[in-house]
């Protein structure tokens, strides 16, 4: 019995060890496999960490090639060029290289290469992580300075000599004390010109202290920030935007900026190509182009400011808020009081515009109500010598001809109607919005009318034949449009919080991204040259006509719900819905 119990146990020890022989040999199988696999996902990843350098890169030289003479844009071209031709063989020897370097350097220091202490790879061969691609980045900034060193660095030292060319010299202007909170340090409201598109006004102002090159910048990208920074211009990488949180929704990564902060101007072709704009040299320069601005009065209205407009003269402002519209006498400085006070419409309705004839004589009103008020402002005491009686029951904005005899309101109900100011009577109506018509603008020969709907449509009516010539569509509401006086262009606040800048007769646009939320009123310089909006996110933002370069910013302290700009260009009147107007004088 004993014999048979050894035989069993021998059998079944062979058959353990079998197993055991199987498992180890499907264990080095597996393990073989799995070194494969790492090895394909190691090339996978660095196929795509690589992609998105060249993005990026691409998205760099971009910017900056406008800068260079034509000598040097030829330059980067070639080295462009040649950089396209480096094979993934000579790309993973660099690599290599590099990292090899890179052991042999810490060796000589005496510094572990193991395994890191968290137990995680070493994060210099992570090649999925954040260092990892620095790593392939420093790898490629080597290969392409092998390539072509001397074109890089006579790259960045051109660019250094456009920043230097084409720096700003504004200093900083005192602003709303209410507007300083936060981010802004006191005093920060004029803001020097921008460098490239992405670079908004005002860095040094927004983030004192801010280190504008980033240790982890290689080759020319840190070449071309350190000239940049040393001129006082914003770089194109390395700068951390006023407004961290705000990013563009459904941008592609080719084009936001290699520091992570998107470009916030683009043009997009007639094929829907969207491109960021390389700002022309003279964006911020030249007669006509404001350097900043700053505040000098408040005016406590005591309710929300819907409406404002400001007089020929520019001495007196009107701001309309619920029932009533307030006029200030702004020629002097000082406190302000209104010296006087029209009661418009119902006590608790809200007036939404009111428009000045050019000899300051007369005042139309409209607002929530089917009735618009005119105000003879002539006599000692403001007096209404008409009514105009419509069947909506709301205007939401006005236009006056420039010849002063008709008038224009956008109805509740989508139709545009036409009074004949001098008989006081409805003379025609343009029926096309399918929902409230918001906005309204008149071409200055006074022949086209443009106007923007809740309906997501923008368009264009030809005021001698009474018909529609163009419609826009959009994906968003309109809440404001503003027709530039020199023709051209028309600007458009979304209430998706993008500006959009139309050529009228030209499929091109240029689509504008600072405002972080509904863009909530318009309005053009009656030069042309630029052009103000303001929104619910408490900005209000000055811009170059039509690429739209940022000239300067003003954060109010609560949404900024309408505005307007005096006829010579000088001053700016808002009004918020902190229950107050403020007057900018525009500085030159």
């Amino acid at each position: 019995w004993q014999q048979q119990q050894r035989r069993q146990l021998q059998h079944l020890g062979h058959r353990i060890k079998e197993e055991f022989q199987f498992l180890q040999t499907q264990y080095h199988s597996l393990k073989l496999e799995c070194e494969k696999l790492a090895t394909e996902k190691t090339e996978i990843q660095r196929h795509y960490v690589m992609t998105e350098i060249a993005k990026r890169l691409n998205v760099i030289c971009a910017q900056l090639i406008p800068f260079l003479s034509q000598e040097h844009q030829q330059q980067v071209v070639q080295a462009m060029e040649r950089a396209k031709q480096v094979t993934m063989g000579e790309l993973n020897a660099s690599i290599g290289q590099q990292l090899q370097a890179q052991h042999l350097s810490q060796h000589a220091q005496g510094l572990p290469v193991g395994p890191h202490p968290s137990g995680l790879p070493h994060p210099g061969l992570t090649l999925g992580g954040g260092s990892g691609l620095l790593a392939l980045s420093g790898a490629l900034g080597a290969q392409l300075a092998a390539k072509d060193e001397r074109a890089h660095l006579e790259a960045a030292a051109a660019a250094a000599a456009a920043a230097e060319h084409h720096r700003g010299t504004d200093t900083a202007e005192t602003m709303n004390p209410l507007a300083v909170q936060g981010a802004y340090p006191p005093g920060a409201f004029g803001l020097p010109p921008p460098g490239v598109n992405g670079d908004l006004p005002g860095a040094a102002g927004y983030g004192a202290g801010l280190h504008l090159v980033s240790p982890q910048m290689n080759g020319a990208a840190a070449a071309a920030a350190a000239a940049a920074a040393g001129y006082g211009r914003s770089p194109v990488v390395g700068y951390e935007s006023p407004h961290p949180h705000m990013r563009v929704p459904g941008l592609p990564a080719s084009l936001q900026s290699a520091s992570g902060k998107p470009a916030y101007s683009f043009h997009v072709s007639a094929d829907g190509q969207m491109q960021p704009v390389p700002f022309p040299p003279d964006a911020l320069l030249g007669p006509g182009i404001p350097r900043h601005a700053r505040q000098i009065h408040t005016l406590n209205h005591g309710e929300v400011v819907c409406a404002v407009t400001i007089s020929t003269s520019t001495r007196h402002v009107y701001t309309g808020g619920k029932g009533c519209v307030k006029v200030w006498d702004i020629s002097q400085p000082g406190s302000k009081s209104p010296m006087a006070q029209l009661d418009c419409l119902n006590r608790d309705n809200y007036i939404r515009s009111c428009k000045l004839l050019s000899d300051g004589r007369t005042l139309i009103v409209g607002g929530e109500a089917s009735t618009l008020s005119i105000w003879d402002l002539a006599t000692p005491t403001p007096r209404i010598k008409a009514e105009l009686t419509s069947s909506a029951p709301a205007c939401y904005a006005l236009a006056i001809s420039p010849d002063n005899k008709v008038c224009f309101s956008c109805c509740s109900d989508g139709n545009i109607v036409v009074w004949d100011l001098h008989n006081q009577t409805l003379v025609r109506q343009f029926q096309g919005h399918t929902d409230g018509a918001s906005c309204i603008d008149i071409s200055n020969d006074g022949t086209k009318l443009w106007t923007g709907g809740l309906d997501n449509t923008v368009r264009c009516w030809d005021l001698r034949e009474g018909r529609q010539l163009q419609q826009h569509d959009f994906t968003s509401q309109i809440f404001s449009l503003g027709y530039c006086p020199t023709g051209e262009w028309l600007a458009v606040g979304m209430e998706s919080s993008n500006v959009e800048v139309l050529h009228v007769s030209k499929p091109d646009k240029y689509q504008l991204h600072l405002h972080e939320s509904c863009v909530l009123s318009l309005k053009f310089a009656y030069c042309g040259k630029w052009f103000v909006s303001t929104g619910k996110d408490n900005l209000l933002n000055a811009w170059r006509t039509p690429y739209g370069s940022s000239i300067f910013q003003s954060k109010e302290s609560s949404s900024v719900l309408s505005c307007d700009i005096s006829p010579d260009d000088q001053f700016i009147v808002t009004g918020s819905g902190d229950k107050k107007a403020t007057v900018y004088e525009v500085i030159y």
